[in-house]
């Protein structure tokens, strides 16, 4: 390497050093500048009254008018549905079922024709009791023909007492035969019409048990149908014991308490009934009473066996303030709402309330009809917060 190349090597070493830190420089010289104009601009987007506009921040909600009315005081208890009567039809007699007179599932009165048992054995059991009847009956024709002759005899000494006495227990002997004879008559009869079988009690039949053609007993066990009253029906349930001195007194006083039948799950309305009877003993293992509900059952909306959630009616709060249930919110002390002033700006307003139902809940203290309570939109709200208030439609009663 010459002598004048080793100068411009040592500068190409030195160079980027150089522009490394006047970037550097400038930097530290720009960056005050930049951040102080950052800090004036929010200042002055604000500009006069700019904070004001910031707190005004209004928050869009759904709100409801509190109302004056009456709310339902129920007893809410799990139940099932029961039959008041249920009947196994069996044959009375022994024979070949020679028809079956019914259709599965179809609804039978009573007194209808289910099922027919071979009547021919139970008529000719009929024929030859009503031949020794009448055989019977010539015999003791002529004992009491020749009973008369007797005593005609005896009148005139002609007879001894005793050949007199014994027509007349032979005549008594004979009556009674015929009277057997009759009692025979009878009871082939009723076989005759226990071969014919009728359904019990009005309500809806089963399934067939037994087909045409089979040979039935009376020491059947599983007969040939079950027949079902539907109409009424009975509604058992379990209401807790603290309960029920309210009920009792109610039904003293001979009121006649409601009763709705829901669903399972509480969403459609089942039946409408009244408090029929409360078992005479509490459940010592659940602390609750069974109560019996009468329902008239006329859509066949309840079933033997169904599981219903039974709904008791037993006051009615009268004149009580009332808000959806939604509105309420709970601390750890209290129950409060979000209740919209005036001024579109809303407060925290303690309430106490001890009855609710379905969607809505009556009010004991703290809010007057009229008041507009928040409803949905709460989790944005403090106290003060300005709000844009849209009604939502009253329910209807």
């Amino acid at each position: 390497m010459s002598s004048s190349e080793a100068p411009r090597a040592r500068g190409n070493r030195w160079w980027p050093w150089l522009l490394f830190v006047g970037i550097a420089v400038g930097a530290v010289w720009l960056f005050p500048r930049v951040t102080k104009s950052a800090d004036v601009a929010p200042a002055a987007a604000k500009g006069p009254g700019g904070a004001g506009r910031a707190g005004a921040r209004q928050v869009p909600v759904v709100a409801m008018v509190a109302r004056r009315g009456d709310m339902p005081v129920y007893l809410n208890g799990l139940g099932s549905v029961t039959a008041f009567n249920t009947v196994t039809v069996r044959s009375r007699v022994d024979g070949e079922l020679t028809r079956v007179a019914f259709t599965e599932g179809e609804f039978v009165k009573q007194g209808d024709l289910l099922a027919e048992i071979d009547p021919r054995p139970y008529e000719v059991q009929l024929s030859l009791a009503e031949a020794q009847k009448a055989r019977d009956e010539a015999l003791l024709a002529n004992a009491r023909l020749d009973l008369t002759r007797y005593k005609t005899l005896m009148d005139q000494d002609a007879l001894p007492k005793q050949q007199l006495d014994t027509q007349t227990s032979t005549v008594a002997q004979y009556e009674s035969t015929v009277k057997a004879d009759q009692a025979t008559i009878d009871n082939a009869k009723l076989q005759l019409v226990y071969s014919r079988i009728t359904s019990p009690l009005t309500g809806r039949i089963g399934l067939r048990l037994v087909d045409r053609g089979n040979i039935v007993h009376a020491t059947d066990t599983n007969g040939l149908a079950v027949v079902t009253q539907l109409q009424p029906i009975a509604v058992l349930f379990n209401i807790a014991e603290d309960s029920l001195p309210q009920v009792t007194g109610k039904m003293r006083a001979g009121a006649k308490l409601p009763i709705v039948a829901w669903d399972r799950d509480l969403k459609k309305k089942l039946a409408e009934g009244t408090l029929l009877t409360i078992d005479n003993q509490i459940d010592q293992t659940s602390g609750t009473v069974r109560f019996k509900g009468q329902f008239e059952n006329a859509d066949l909306s309840l079933f033997p066996n169904q599981f219903v959630n039974a709904r008791l009616l037993v006051d009615m709060r009268r004149g009580t303030v009332i808000i959806p249930a939604a509105a309420i919110q709970h601390s750890p002390s209290s129950a409060f709402v979000y209740r919209v002033k005036a001024d579109k700006s809303v407060e925290v307003r303690e309430i106490s309330s001890t009855l609710s139902e379905g969607d809505e809940a009556a009010v004991d203290k703290g809010l007057e009809p009229g008041d507009v309570v928040v409803i949905d939109g709460i989790d944005k709200l403090e106290r003060g917060t300005k709000v844009i208030v849209r009604l939502a439609p009253a329910a209807k009663h």
